[in-house]
């Protein structure tokens, strides 16, 4: 039986994996829906049915403009992934990067970048991310990079405690012995082996990020108008919260669902990517 069916068969077996993935696939299905059709407009104004209930033409009623809300949290989907994924990318392939190079080096580099990275540890992910977004500026460009930014120590932190443990087996010895550099080892050897904890890193990541830009966009340092956002859209709905309490509850059940399901995909890939299952690859 090939590795790819193995695993199938135990993702299938998987609840959390199950579930997590599910749920990934609702959020990117109504994103991707949202390129082509949503029930009306996103940015349609109309005053006159501001603040409707839910009905047959405004499924889940409409906004303090009369925009359709269902509308407005499809597209809203689009803005959480785009900015998610640009900023685990981007942190991602930075804090790589810097991980494997401490752990190749180490001396000096390694500890240079440990310090770094426990003075950013010192302070919670979404408060440098505000502290940042607040430097450069209020916009979907700023949140990326604020968000990004805090993902780099994450990521070479990860990858450098990975990296270390690969450097002590005996296949990464043997390549030693035989003449290669270090530049070719951790391409080689040490970076296809870690592959699967990254994997894991940068699914939980997502929802952190996704996360901080909902907490950037209430706070009106992230996506603009009239771009769509999740978090914006709590931040109109807190006017209204006794008038019109369902303005709310959608969006924060759509940040909640998201984030839950990838946080539920990622405990489900450690569980079944676990290196203990992997010896005879890397034997």
């Amino acid at each position: 039986m090939s590795a790819i069916a193995t695993f199938a068969g135990r993702a299938r077996r998987h609840g959390s994996f199950r579930i997590g993935a599910l749920l990934l696939l609702l959020f990117a299905g109504t994103a991707l829906l949202s390129l082509f059709w949503t029930p009306h407009g996103a940015e349609t104004v109309a005053m006159r049915l501001r603040l409707q209930p839910a009905s047959a033409t405004h499924w889940l009623g409409t906004d303090h403009l009369g925009r359709d809300v269902l509308s407005r949290i499809m597209v809203g989907a689009q803005t959480s992934i785009a900015v998610g994924l640009l900023a685990v990318t981007l942190g991602m392939g930075v804090g790589v990067a810097l991980g494997a190079w401490a752990a190749a080096r180490r001396g000096w580099v390694d500890e240079a970048l440990s310090r770094s990275s426990d003075l950013i540890f010192a302070f919670p992910a979404v408060l440098i991310a505000i502290l940042i977004a607040s430097v450069l500026g209020a916009s979907a460009t700023n949140a990326v990079l604020a968000i990004a930014i805090f993902n780099v120590p994450v990521f070479a932190r990860v990858t450098r405690g990975a990296a270390l443990a690969m450097w002590g087996r005996d296949f990464v010895r043997a390549a030693t012995a035989m003449g290669q550099g270090p530049l070719r080892i951790t391409l080689r050897h040490i970076l296809p082996n870690v592959a699967s904890v990254l994997i894991v890193q940068a699914t939980i990541q997502f929802a952190v990020a996704i996360l901080a830009e909902a907490g950037l966009s209430y706070l009106g340092l992230g996506a603009q108008p009239p771009i769509p956002s999740w978090g914006r859209m709590l931040r109109d709905a807190q006017t209204y919260i006794f008038q019109s309490p369902e303005l709310a509850i959608w969006p924060g059940l759509a940040i909640a669902l998201a984030v839950l399901g990838l946080n539920m995909l990622g405990d489900g890939l450690r569980d079944l990517l676990d290196p203990r299952l992997r010896l005879m690859r890397v034997g």
